[in-house]
């Protein structure tokens, strides 16, 4: 047979379909009709009822004049709503656009309008900043409220309509709808704006589709998993979670507010199987009361992002009988796309050892075509060998189409042809990545690069040590030496700064000890990240050049 006669065959309506993860809702509520989707207090949705009441959402979204290319904004805690919004804007055509809760109302006003969001999907106790937001748009989209039966707080309604209301009152879109293509935007999540204005970017069909199998594959998920929403939905779609358990036929536990009794309540009473989270979640339970902890007696998996997980809360969250996974994204790959994947061998080390390897960025999600560490200078892969130092780039499928109304930016993003991170990094003899730092966390002292990362972990290594985030501190003789901010684990008061400055001289060289240490709460966003901007601006006005 000739290449032609393979050429000649050609994608049809049969043979081909463009890839969206709103086939997922359809196979659970076709496949598990009955099964339970959603918790939320006593709200309870089945896959079949979750389907219909996202129809519903999406044909009150058409009716108001919503179609393709339209934003939907949604102000929303991990409510059933949210992960409704998931699926009933995509259904609609239009693009899911999730706003931080935690934001000010000026960089809501500023999504809104960037967005062009023509509905508002807003939590009443939300109202009052989104009111503050509206306030200054020179055209408000449509305001819908969503009274959760579950909120008994303050808060006042702002819309024209309640969501309840507006799904009542509509039929359910009916047969099947799927994007014209697959390329065609699912989604525009705001970056967190934290040295500027947030940037949009702009997730396709296709690599939330892709992400979604991808967490099951990735972590192993057996299908019906019980899932807690302790990761923002808000945050990169939750990492693609909301369509991930649509796909798994699982359950999704809802709450508003992350506390330590409400969630370790749930994965009691709710035999929660798997969640996420940032460090920050991970403590949080750790220092809980030791009785809330306790009467949980069934495996659970965890997703840890953000700061490499110390081996303290590895081997505190083993005993709760929770396993941890490292992963590492960010907004523009959809959330994780890589995985520390472990090694079998791995378990025979001590937990030094096991916290060092599984502490590290790992390799590619399975479904991300590729991530490696780039040299700035020449555009070449860094050598294997744990030193040489360079970029993280992605290249793939889980990767953002751009940045929405930014050609300038999106093209800085994808120079030849990989999307730059601007972290940097070094590749480990066994193909692993390991991050070093920010670009623009590097602490150059008296001409030599140092590792704010590194300085960190030393710290962490202290028992004391809760939180820590180290920044460059201007420095009359070497330009700039480490300056390190730490939280300490609370009833540990007693630790001082000639304490952890001795403890790094046994870890670290003396270049790069913290010349000084000051103690306080860490600065962290909604998801848990440490706000080094912040920290810099503290290390900078402090500065003393006596």
């Amino acid at each position: 047979m000739a290449a032609s006669d393979f050429e000649s065959l050609d994608r049809n309506r049969a043979n081909h379909a463009p890839l969206t993860p709103l086939v997922f809702l359809d196979w659970s509520a076709d496949v598990y009709p009955d099964r339970l989707a959603v918790v939320h207090g006593a709200r309870r949705y089945t896959w079949a009822q979750t389907r219909e009441r996202c129809r519903r959402l999406a044909a009150a979204l058409i009716d108001r004049g919503v179609g393709r290319g339209d934003a939907v904004a949604v102000l929303l805690p991990n409510i059933p709503e949210m992960v409704e919004a998931h699926f009933g804007v995509p259904l609609a055509g239009a693009v899911l656009t999730p706003i931080n809760t935690r934001l000010d109302a000026a960089t809501i006003r500023y999504i809104l309008g960037h967005s062009e969001a023509k509905v508002l999907i807003v939590d009443r106790a939300l109202a009052g900043v989104a009111a503050q937001a509206l306030s200054g748009l020179d055209t408000p989209p449509l305001v819908v409220d969503v009274d959760d039966s579950e909120y008994s707080g303050p808060g006042v309604r702002i819309g024209a309509v309640e969501y309840e209301h507006l799904l009542a009152a509509t039929s359910p879109l009916s047969g099947r709808t799927e994007p014209d293509e697959e390329w065609q935007a699912i989604a525009l999540n705001y970056t967190s704006g934290t040295t500027g204005l947030p940037k949009g970017v702009v997730y396709h069909h296709r690599g939330a589709y892709l992400n979604a199998v991808g967490n099951i594959l990735t972590w192993g998920m057996p299908r019906h998993s019980v899932y807690l929403w302790t990761l923002p939905m808000f945050h990169c779609n939750g990492w693609c979670f909301p369509w991930t358990m649509a796909a798994n036929a699982g359950t999704n536990v809802c709450l508003r507010v992350v506390d330590a009794a409400t969630v370790l309540g749930l994965i009691r009473d709710e035999r929660v199987t798997h969640f996420c989270g940032a460090p920050v979640v991970h403590s949080m339970l750790l220092d809980a009361p030791a009785e809330l902890r306790e009467s949980i007696d069934h495996r659970v998996q965890a997703m840890i992002a953000a700061a490499p997980p110390p081996a303290s809360t590895i081997e505190g969250m083993e005993r709760m009988g929770v396993e941890l996974t490292h992963v590492y994204g960010l907004t523009e790959v959809y959330g994780p796309a890589t995985v520390c994947a472990k090694q079998p061998q791995w378990g025979d080390l001590d937990l030094h050892d096991q916290a060092r390897l599984n502490g590290r960025q790992g390799v590619r999600y399975l479904l991300q075509d590729a991530m490696t560490v780039l040299d700035p200078a020449t555009g070449q892969e860094v050598p294997a060998d744990g030193e040489a130092m360079g970029e993280i780039v992605f290249r793939g499928n889980i990767t953002m189409k751009g940045y929405f109304k930014d050609p300038a930016a999106t093209a800085s993003a994808f120079a030849g042809d990989w999307f730059h991170t601007g972290d940097l990094a070094v590749k480990d003899p066994d193909g692993y990545v390991k991050i070093r730092d920010r670009a623009k966390d590097v602490i150059i002292s008296g001409g030599e690069n140092i590792s704010s990362v590194e300085v960190e972990d030393a710290l962490y290594a202290h028992p004391a040590v809760a939180f820590v985030g180290v920044v460059a501190r201007p420095d009359p003789k070497w330009g700039e030496t480490p300056q390190a901010f730490v939280e300490l684990k609370a009833g540990r008061d007693d630790v001082t700064e000639a304490d952890l400055i001795e403890h790094c001289r046994g870890i670290l060289p003396g270049f790069k000890i913290p010349r000084s240490v000051v103690f306080g709460e860490i600065p962290k966003t909604s998801t848990g990240k440490i706000q080094k901007h912040l920290l810099r601006e503290r290390a900078n006005s402090t500065a003393s050049f006596d």
